[in-house]
């Protein structure tokens, strides 16, 4: 199994709520709550140890409230990497409905300066340059922090691309059209995120699947693509790929995403076949949505889950016509 580098810019302490139903302006009772230290990419960390990886999680935590988070990554056996800023780590919270809606009340952030930023460019390069702790890969997830904008990203993914590091990037908006341009290994957005950053609503798989061969086109090696019930489509030099998940009662749809690019990364590191990858990664993403967190690879059924998911080849991929199906 590999090393791989998780960095989070703008973690959360993730507040869960569950309920009935929202009523707005309203008291409401909850079912439960939950608190979690989170952000996609502890969530990402969390399914790669499940799937046999070593990991290190970095990126910047409040000094003020980062107990939950000392727990977890003992729990979990990952190396605690992160910067301690000044204050406290954000509060999301999620309102989860019992017909599967979720609401989510995400903060800021810590605001990031420019010492802070200078310091895990530092942190990263010291980490690069030593062979025996350098990673098979770096997953940026996540939003970016208040003081922080889609240019350091940009910079930060063409500096570890340029040390010769696959970097694979879950972000949105202006950060995610930055990273492309920025070179990017991998990027996995979601069928809205992917809409935003082609400029036109994507309603059917062959608009999704246009948009994704766009960005293959454009240089992205892996373009994932999730797209809730509606599947997961996969556009890399293997070919463009499709994959149906099955159909599921959604207690929670948070973690999935995370879940998806973490699993596909672990099938493309060990070298599975791209129906194997693929087929991995959208039944453990499944798996998460029946329940709070991220997926079980250990879950009793989910070898049924694999079985019960339906993956297809599109087509080859041919990037020198722009993206075209051969």
């Amino acid at each position: 199994m590999a090393r791989i580098l998780t960095l989070t810019l703008n973690p959360a302490l993730d507040l869960s709520v569950h309920l009935d139903r929202l009523a707005t302006g309203e008291v409401n009772r909850t079912r439960k709550t939950h608190l979690e230290a989170a952000g996609k990419g502890v969530n990402v960390a969390r399914v790669l140890v499940a799937l046999g990886h070593e990991v290190i999680v970095s990126g910047f935590l409040g000094a003020d409230n980062d107990g939950p988070f000392l727990r977890a990554f003992e729990a979990l056996g990952v190396e605690d990497a992160f910067l301690r800023v000044p204050g406290e780590t954000r509060i999301n919270a999620k309102l989860a409905e019992a017909n599967g809606r979720v609401t989510d009340i995400n903060g800021p952030g810590a605001t990031i300066g420019t010492t802070a930023w200078q310091r895990l460019l530092a942190w990263l390069d010291a980490h690069l340059a030593n062979p025996e702790r350098r990673p098979a890969a770096v997953v940026i997830a996540g939003s970016l922090p208040p003081g922080l904008s889609p240019k350091e990203l940009a910079e930060l993914v063409k500096r570890l691309c340029g040390e010769g590091v696959p970097v694979w990037v879950d972000t949105s908006g202006a950060a995610l059209a930055a990273a492309i341009r920025a070179g990017a290994t991998a990027v996995k957005p979601n069928e809205l995120e992917l809409a935003d950053w082609a400029g036109q609503p994507l309603a059917s798989d062959e608009a999704r699947l246009g948009a994704a061969l766009r960005l293959y086109a454009e240089g992205v090696e892996e373009a994932l693509i999730s797209a809730g019930p509606a599947g997961v489509l996969w556009v890399s030099q293997r070919g463009a790929w499709q994959a149906v998940p099955p159909r599921l009662d959604v207690a929670s749809t948070v973690g999935a995403g995370d879940t998806l690019l973490a699993a596909l990364l672990h099938g493309v590191i060990e070298g599975h076949t791209p129906e194997q990858t693929l087929r991995l990664a959208t039944a453990l993403s499944a798996e998460s949505v029946r329940h709070l967190g991220v997926g079980n690879p250990r879950a009793p059924d989910f070898p049924h889950l694999q079985q019960q998911t339906r993956v297809r080849r599109l087509n080859d991929v041919d990037a020198s016509a722009g993206g075209a199906l051969a």
